[in-house]
């Protein structure tokens, strides 16, 4: 069953598309319920703050590279990645008391759906930006480059090496990359969703 896109979709077009409009709706509308929540569970308003300009960017990455189809209120969903992403702050700092009063909102099962997946996504991302910066720099080179140009021949000319060695290179390169990302403990608990 595919669930159908939300009304509010508009939201998500607009911080993919950089509306100024749209942003400054999103932060007059959802942002005090994000602070409140903060401000109640061991945080301030700078942090909430920091939450909110995070999330808007991990929404941003998510609509401009997976085609983000919000099925959910965007209320709920945004409410729910920044209530992660603050939990996740406070477990890295440790602090532990965290207070949930706040699940009594009308929040829709697919938001949560939706907040989950986005998050993991965010985690794998990452995740593979961290191990990818312990490549050698010509590995780095040669993956870069074959993101941005589909044909092996191209990215083989434009690093002036042969064809057949560009393409073994890559080959081993992307081994190692997922060697790292699998040896990660990271790996583990992403694995885990």
């Amino acid at each position: 069953m595919t669930l159908k896109k939300h009304p509010d979709q508009y939201y998500v077009d607009g911080i993919k598309h950089n509306d100024s409009n749209v942003i400054r709706e999103i932060y007059d509308s959802f942002s005090e319920k994000v602070i409140h929540y903060i401000c109640k569970n061991n945080g301030n308003e700078s942090q909430a703050a920091d939450i909110i300009q995070e999330v808007l960017i991990t929404i941003f990455k998510q609509a401009q590279n997976q085609g983000l189809t919000l099925t959910c209120p965007f209320d709920a969903y945004f409410f729910l990645i920044c209530k992660r992403k603050w939990l996740n702050e406070l477990k890295k700092n440790s602090k532990e008391q965290v207070t949930t009063d706040s699940d009594h909102l009308s929040i829709v099962d697919s938001a949560y759906e939706m907040a989950e997946e986005t998050a993991l996504h965010e985690e794998k991302e990452l995740l593979f930006q961290e191990m990818f910066q312990k490549l050698s720099d010509k590995c780095k080179d040669l993956l870069k480059t074959s993101f941005q140009i589909n044909y092996m021949e191209e990215v083989a000319k434009k690093l002036d090496i042969s064809y057949a060695y560009a393409r073994k290179k890559k080959s081993l390169c992307i081994g190692k990359l997922t060697e790292l990302v699998k040896s990660s403990p990271k790996y583990n608990s992403i694995k885990k969703y």
